[in-house]
């Protein structure tokens, strides 16, 4: 074999060789490592009393009426941001679709929230929504209509958490979806328009299926990042009041020192239950996706 045909042949290895080496550095190691450390009993503080048990943590997590409270925090969390980021970004972005200057404008304000710092947002709705001196009860005391204790209250804090995380992340969706409307070929609207199509059947029948690949994408990753969430809580709740606001990602923080174990264990589970979502995703809904 020459050595231009070897060449030819490792080339392409070589090529890749720096992200694989990344990839298996900062994706692949860690969750190896985090799989290996749910079989023991591992304590960071005390190393040398770590040991093998099995498949303990796992039972642990499943007889814990504190992992199932996270767990249904979470659910809860993700339904509320995934839904309502989806249904706002979709209605702004078909009010935002003409190419005017004044949407220009609307759109980089919008977009503005998505790329400051999650502390400085989280420190600024701390602020709005802190229940006697705090802008949000203001504004309802003006208008006649009761307060609220917002993060406060263990019946208002989870819907507050949503609420933030909702307004911080319209912006962007909002933009992927006009880039979708904007790209659909005019000529499939003027076609509908020669057959009296209504606004409704227009909509259903040709500007969702169009946009179906976005939509779909921002489901998926809006999905396993409000499963992941963990910056919003901690700052803004720290999991209360009463476990009110505690997530899965939090849940799993809260074992840091004591029980890393028990803490890998329950990031399985999360891992588990991310792929298995993103698989019944892709399962259900991919052949629903029209690709231009």
């Amino acid at each position: 074999m020459g050595k231009k045909t070897v060449w030819e042949k490792v080339r392409p290895y070589l090529m890749i060789a720096p992200a694989m080496l990344g990839i298996v550095t900062f994706v692949i190691y860690p969750i190896a490592y985090l799989i290996y450390l749910s079989f023991y009993k591992y304590n960071l503080m005390n190393k040398s009393k770590s040991k093998f048990i099995g498949l303990e943590n796992f039972e642990q997590i499943f007889t814990r009426g504190d992992f199932y409270k996270a767990l249904g925090n979470t659910v809860t969390y993700t339904v509320g941001v995934v839904v309502l980021t989806l249904l706002i970004s979709l209605l702004m972005a078909i009010w935002l679709n003409k190419k005017i200057r004044f949407n220009a404008i609307v759109q980089a304000g919008i977009f503005t929230p998505h790329i400051v710092s999650i502390v400085s947002v989280s420190l600024v709705w701390l602020w709005l929504m802190e229940p006697n001196q705090g802008l949000l009860n203001f504004a309802l005391r003006a208008m006649g209509l009761p307060t609220s204790q917002w993060l406060q209250s263990s019946d208002t804090a989870l819907l507050s958490v949503i609420i933030v995380s909702v307004w911080q992340g319209v912006g962007y969706y909002t933009l992927i979806i006009v880039a979708a409307l904007q790209s659909i070929p005019p000529t499939i609207y003027e076609a509908a328009a020669l057959d009296n199509a209504s606004r409704f059947k227009v909509f259903y029948k040709i500007t969702l299926p169009m946009i179906s690949p976005q939509l779909f994408f921002i489901l998926i990753i809006m999905t396993i990042g409000s499963f992941k969430v963990f910056d919003t809580v901690k700052i803004m709740t720290g999991g209360g009041p009463n476990n009110a606001t505690n997530t899965l990602v939090y849940y799993i923080y809260g074992f840091r020192t004591t029980s890393i174990g028990y803490s890998a264990a329950t990031g399985v589970v999360l891992l588990v239950i991310i792929s298995l979502l993103t698989f019944v995703y892709f399962r259900l809904l991919s052949k629903k996706v029209h690709y231009q």
